[in-house]
């Protein structure tokens, strides 16, 4: 497929790109942590896969390179930015949260329950969010996008142990950040129940 977009077929392209959209879109999304800016640097990094297929050497999987490429975009631009923004947990999220026909299917489901499992969500990507740039990488990679440890070593073009360290690293210190809250969590609905 690749020689034949090469060859002038580039209509093609949105196919070669299409099982990759949304690992592409969730890396982006875990550096920039704004679904515009995530956007942003997906689409960059379509164009700029689309601009140097011809530098695509074929020595890594397609994916693997593609992703490499979107995490270069997204540290760029985080470089460029200088800053690191940061959601407060006072931000609301209610926009994200929208109910959806897709939700109301089974009837049967408790509001509280809905609702904890929101708030458990939110406190996940918050945590997410709050790790590290290293750390939150190798997480996204390997615990969301479920990759190998090889396939995340390459794409990180560092050794599999190192992903093995800072994998261990990254759910520690979700642990360490996580269980006070769901302990806090727990005593609240004991007290309302």
């Amino acid at each position: 497929m690749i020689a034949a977009i090469l060859g002038g077929e580039s209509s093609l392209f949105h196919d070669l790109v299409r099982p990759y959209e949304r690992t592409v879109y969730v890396m982006a999304l875990s550096f920039m942590r704004n679904g515009a800016d995530a956007e942003d640097v997906a689409q960059e990094a379509f164009l700029q896969a689309f601009r140097k297929l011809d530098t695509f050497r074929g020595e890594a999987k397609f994916g693997t390179w593609l992703i490499s490429i979107t995490l270069n975009e997204a540290r760029g631009r985080i470089r460029r930015s200088k800053i690191l923004k940061t959601e407060s947990i006072d931000d609301s999220q209610d926009g994200d949260y929208t109910v959806s026909p897709a939700l109301l299917r089974d009837w049967k489901e408790i509001p509280s329950e809905c609702l904890e499992r929101k708030e458990m969500q939110h406190l996940l990507e918050t945590a997410i969010g709050d790790l590290p740039l290293i750390y939150r990488e190798i997480f996204i990679l390997r615990d969301v996008e479920e990759m190998s440890v090889a396939e995340a070593a390459e794409m990180l073009a560092i050794s599999v142990a190192s992903v093995k360290v800072r994998l261990h690293r990254a759910r520690m210190m979700l642990q360490s950040s996580l269980a006070p809250k769901l302990k806090q969590m727990k005593s609240k609905r004991r007290r309302f129940p």
